[in-house]
């Protein structure tokens, strides 16, 4: 019995059991503001609203795992939208057949900028991507001309991002949990998953043992930025249009939920599992400061501070493969 409780205890994140202990309190907590937080159609309504998030924190971890990061996910997302609904106003019936795959090849291609700016001209991540989301803001606001885009979204994304085709689970939901168990597969059961966490364990160590580390960096970049452009097109759906700054509010919800659910910031520790806890406990979070009536401004100071309480104190162990 003891052997058993130690093995539990080995392969159990701290930081995930912590993240869904707050899910729980914030479930009683909000079962106080309102009768129907927690019945099933409001549950549902917040794992709708906790897709958009976990997509793009899908591929913001993807990138922490390997010690870096992606600030270019506010303006990707908002092109990943603007590039959806365009679509659809340039090319009549073709563009609204393609919208949906423009959009997010338009994210990859940003993506695999950075992932060239990263990893081959060995420009530090952080540096790279806050420049590139300056740059994809300017092409943004020169296609719009700086106003509303007069472009709607197309009915396949309004269906995908609002309707409930599959016994009553919002579509937004099942296409995240298929997204999430891809990378769970990605992760734990391929070459590639066990050589980013390798990555992020030491860089140079991976190198020399024969990883093609700047490959490697490429395709996570290539995939942060396809997510990040499917959640703008996900939201640009929910929306019925796309708007200018759509993403801003996303980037530290994003790291924060990755962080939440036990992900190192510094690379090579983390699972998946976490990440989804992470994101619904950062969407409950989120819902309770609304009923709260806190502003927009009031809720990045308290998720900037649960980066800050995470890392302090989970974040500063040696970084061990998860």
């Amino acid at each position: 019995m003891s052997e058993l409780v130690m093995q539990l205890r080995r392969h159990t994140n701290p930081a995930v059991l912590t993240a869904s202990g707050c899910i729980v309190a914030l479930l009683i907590a909000g079962s106080f503001y309102s009768a129907n937080f927690l019945s099933p159609n409001y549950l549902l309504q917040q794992l709708q609203v906790a897709s958009f998030l976990g997509i793009i924190a899908t591929g913001a971890m993807i990138v922490i795992l390997l010690g870096h990061i992606d600030l270019s996910v506010p303006w990707v997302v908002t092109l990943g939208g603007m590039m959806a609904t365009a679509a659809a106003g340039w090319w009549g019936d073709l563009g609204a057949a393609l919208a949906i795959p423009f959009g997010v090849a338009c994210g990859a291609l940003v993506g695999l900028i950075n992932g060239i700016g990263t990893a081959y001209l060995r420009v530090p991540s952080m540096i790279f991507t806050l420049g590139m989301n300056a740059v994809v803001q300017g092409l943004v606001v020169v296609h719009t001309g700086g106003f509303a885009p007069q472009d709607r979204a197309t009915e396949a994304m309004h269906d995908l991002a609002t309707e409930r085709t599959f016994f009553g689970l919002p579509n937004a939901l099942l296409l995240w949990a298929v997204l999430s168990a891809a990378m769970i597969f990605l992760l734990t059961r391929t070459t590639l998953g066990r050589k980013i966490y390798a990555i992020g364990n030491r860089e140079k160590a991976a190198y020399l043992s024969g990883i093609n580390t700047r490959a490697v960096t490429l395709i996570c970049f290539v995939i942060s930025g396809a997510m990040s452009a499917l959640a703008g097109v996900l939201l640009a759906g929910y929306a019925t249009k796309a708007y200018q700054a759509m993403g801003d509010a996303y980037l530290l919800p994003a790291i924060a939920a990755v962080v939440l659910g036990g992900t190192n910031i510094l690379g090579g520790k983390g699972t998946y599992a976490g990440t989804i806890v992470g994101t619904i406990l950062i969407t409950l979070l989120s819902s309770i400061l609304s009923v709260m009536q806190i502003e927009e401004m009031g809720r990045q100071i308290i998720y900037g501070a649960v980066i800050i309480v995470m890392l302090l104190t989970y974040g500063r162990g040696a970084k061990t493969q998860g």
